[in-house]
């Protein structure tokens, strides 16, 4: 059974390219945009997760999670941002975000929230 695919929303080209070479290691399937809009229109039935950095050249990271939680109730949501205040963090869970981790991260942390995230959705799955 192949993994879920992961959408990577990320305008930083070195933290972009590096997260991508190591999901791919891992055996995911990763689609990775540097822009927030058409990040709304790629996260189709094949994305299980979407990194998705706050600080995007075109749209607010903000508005692409609200949007894609009233779209895609479903699909976990994980920000990667280098916003660390507090009202930041609240404001990103507020606005649908399963999961928050700030940059910089550590890698086998953000490999073990993947693995969480996509894990409870292929239970969530079996479930209906």
């Amino acid at each position: 059974m192949a993994l879920p695919g992961i959408l990577l929303v990320e305008d930083d080209d070195a933290i972009a390219s590096g997260l991508t070479r190591v999901l791919d290691s891992q055996g995911y399937r990763v689609r990775r945009l540097a822009l927030g809009r058409p990040a709304l229109a790629a996260a189709g039935e094949d994305i299980g997760l979407v990194i998705l950095d706050l600080g995007l050249p075109d749209i607010d990271g903000i508005d692409v999670c609200r949007t894609l939680r009233a779209t895609r109730p479903e699909l976990s949501i994980l920000i990667l941002t280098a916003r660390d205040h507090e009202l930041d963090v609240v404001a990103g869970l507020d606005a649908g975000a399963d999961d928050y981790l700030i940059k910089p991260f550590r890698l086998s942390e953000l490999l073990a929230r993947v693995r969480a995230h996509l894990r409870r959705g292929e239970l969530a799955a079996v479930a209906t």
